[in-house]
């Protein structure tokens, strides 16, 4: 499977430009022959652009998300788009499932080929230190994953990364491959480097970390998306620019290195 991470500039509130860029990246990745495309984090309001949340919230069934589908389909190519403000109590009225009536929460839409949109994955953990993240959304309360061209797809967001017990579930899950839009800024790209190699070597599956590239009042982002394979070797990445990473990911790898280093058949077990 071929997937190509997108690396946009994120322009602070301004959606309707972020969109366009997103849309015109997923048709060239189209064209470069991917089969799964990730945006990033909050790609069309900017993850930084806290005042523009309200004004930016939509339910999932709503035109940014609806055009994605749509756009899907048309490319014949899944999307994660990860990720938007979810205006929770539009949702509910669009009789989706959420984990509050009201609200919004930050949430990644997973649409197939065909534009179906398979999956739903709202932020587990929100971002506290010094970022009104936490006070404005609600939390996600479920893991997801999607059956998508042999792998098993799961689906995290950015800050999530640091608490290796969710990449745990995952694996519970059957996840062979996990997705994690982010918005990580300087100056922790040691801890942007790090930690999705480290979630991928514990777990033994690939993660790919797409990132987007921009400045804001409070910080800047860092770029540097990447991808690494189940040994945790980097076999895809870019800078700080904006741009695509492309990589060959195949599902046989994962089985392939949980047989010659069955890791996580000893989980559980106590050494004294």
């Amino acid at each position: 499977m071929n997937v190509v991470l997108v690396q946009l500039r994120i322009q602070p509130g301004g959606c309707a430009d972020n969109l366009e860029r997103a849309t015109d990246a997923v048709r060239q990745a189209a064209k470069r022959g991917a089969d799964l495309v990730v945006l990033p984090e909050l790609f069309t309001v900017g993850y930084f652009a806290f005042d523009s949340y309200a004004r930016s919230a939509e339910s999932v069934c709503g035109p940014t998300l609806s055009r994605l589908g749509a756009l899907a389909g048309e490319q014949s190519v899944a999307i994660l788009a990860g990720s938007v403000i979810e205006d929770l109590s539009a949702s509910t009225a669009d009789g989706v499932e959420t984990p509050a009536e009201s609200g919004y929460a930050n949430t990644s839409v997973f649409f197939d080929d065909s534009g179906r949109r398979c999956g739903v994955y709202r932020k587990h953990h929100l971002f506290g230190y010094d970022s009104p993240e936490a006070e404005l959304l609600t939390p996600g309360e479920t893991i997801q994953t999607v059956e998508y061209e042999g792998f098993t797809v799961g689906m995290t967001t950015c800050y999530d990364l640091r608490f290796p017990e969710l990449y745990r579930n995952l694996v519970e899950a059957g996840a062979t491959l996990v997705l994690v839009p982010s918005a990580w800024p300087y100056p922790r790209l040691e801890h942007w480097r790090l930690l999705p190699r480290a979630r991928a070597v514990e777990n033994l599956f690939y993660v790919a970390a797409v990132n987007g590239v921009g400045d804001f009042e409070q910080a800047s982002l860092l770029g540097r998306s990447a991808v690494y394979d189940p040994w945790g070797t980097a076999v895809a990445g870019t800078g700080d620019d904006p741009g695509f990473v492309t990589a060959t990911l195949d599902p046989e790898a994962v089985e392939r290195r949980r047989e010659e280093f069955p890791v996580l058949e000893d989980r559980g077990q106590l050494r004294r």
